[in-house]
């Protein structure tokens, strides 16, 4: 009667320590977003860059994981960052830091490292979304990419190497939108003044590629070195260009291509000499009662096709939205280029993580929703696969106890 009591005292004794504050068997949802990126080819993009040298104790990968949380926690400013890490002292061990970041040196990190590491960040979780994403929605092969840009604004009085105007700064970022899976590809971040047509002219494309833009990036220069290189563009055709018809093309059956037709411009009114024909065509909008007229350089593909390609490039300006509506990059932590470049940068990551997330769900998530409950449940200690299927379900108390699955009553007493 002895043994069996202390048994049962055994039992009660490890159900208490459980009940009282058990550990989990899995890390945070943060730490488990954060293991996405492997942290050797993070170790060896800080070696390339040499991001660490004479650092003094802060490393990268703290800088890193401050501002992914500035990022997912929507916090506004170091104070915020600090704080909020600061406040989940007992849970950062995961994050792999030994103690949530000092406000000076983080402030110091972003206006000294080079952004070039974050760069490379961005390519190597560009990489792991690549093998997950879907394809286009439509028929063809080729790839097909959104060319666009959108502007930060600054204060001037803050952000002086930005100044734009008198009283205000400006930043662009240009990016290069993959329509498998809506993914960024290309990001490039420069003053307000830079002209779009500009980056274009830099971009190295794959051949067989097509890209869809709007009219700021209308250079004959660029549209000829495209087609001998076998790229494929959609764009808007302005409204002063002179052109003459060199071979009118069968309309469509829709009804909603009013012209189809090969064209070539006029050489003295374009300024140089342009060797290509090109494909005009004119789409009827019923909405707004006018006519688009596009450019193109595509002739195999039909009318009706080109028109959806270039009503898909909205895809890009909806991702634009995403970015600046969910994530922190219209206001900022620092006010040194290298800091604005940083979180801008950070933020791309951010929103490649969220992506991935949603390729390997099998629920229909919204991004915005997506942010939302993963803001509030940052430091829950759930399995990050199962909480993307059942995200407000219950989590258990502690987890059960592989002692307590023993049968200490068949076991013969000892003497």
């Amino acid at each position: 009667m002895e043994e069996r009591r202390l048994r049962l005292m055994k039992k009660e004794t490890i159900a208490r320590t459980n009940a009282a504050g058990a550990q989990p068997r899995c890390a945070s949802l943060f730490s488990q977003i954060l293991s996405l990126i492997d942290r050797h080819e993070f170790a060896a993009a800080v070696a390339r860059t040499g991001a660490e040298q004479r650092s003094k104790g802060f490393s990268c990968w703290a800088q890193f994981v401050a501002m992914i949380f500035c990022q997912l926690a929507q916090a506004k400013s170091l104070r915020e960052i600090t704080q909020g890490l600061a406040c989940c002292e007992g849970r950062l061990r995961h994050l792999g830091l030994e103690e949530s970041p000092a406000r000076s040196p983080l402030s110091y990190a972003n206006r000294v490292r080079p952004a070039a590491l974050y760069e490379e960040v961005f390519q190597l979780v560009l990489a792991r979304c690549h093998a997950t994403s879907p394809g286009h929605k439509f028929r063809f092969k080729n790839k097909l990419l959104s060319l666009d840009s959108t502007v930060l604004e600054l204060c001037a009085s803050m952000f002086d190497w930005a100044r734009f105007r008198r009283t205000k700064g400006e930043v662009k970022l240009h990016l290069l939108l993959d329509h498998d899976g809506y993914l960024p590809v290309f990001a490039h971040i420069t003053e307000g003044a830079m002209a779009d047509v500009s980056v274009a002219q830099q971009l190295i494309l794959p051949p067989g590629s097509i890209v869809a833009m709007d009219r700021g990036y209308n250079d004959y220069r660029l549209f000829e070195a495209w087609s001998e290189q076998k790229i494929g563009f959609v764009t808007r055709l302005k409204s002063n260009a002179e052109y003459f018809v060199t071979e009118p093309r069968a309309k469509a059956d829709e009804g909603l291509i009013r012209a189809d037709e090969l064209i070539e411009f006029q050489c003295l009114t374009a300024g140089r000499t342009i060797w290509q024909t090109y494909r005009r065509i004119e789409v009827w909008i019923e909405d707004k009662q006018e006519s688009l007229v596009l450019l193109t350089n595509l002739r195999e593909l039909s009318a009706a096709t080109i028109a959806a390609i270039y009503k898909e490039r909205w895809q890009i300006e909806l991702f634009f939205k995403a970015l600046k509506q969910n994530l922190r990059i219209k206001t900022f932590v620092g006010t040194s280029a290298n800091a604005v470049h940083i979180q801008i940068w950070t933020a791309l990551i951010a929103i490649l993580l969220l992506k991935y997330l949603q390729f390997k769900s099998r629920c229909a998530w919204a991004l915005s929703h997506l942010v939302a409950l993963l803001r509030w449940n940052l430091f829950s200690y759930r399995d990050l696969w199962t909480w993307l299927e059942h995200p407000l379900a219950t989590p258990p108390h502690f987890p059960p106890d592989p002692q307590l699955a023993f049968d200490l009553d068949s076991i013969p007493a000892t003497i």
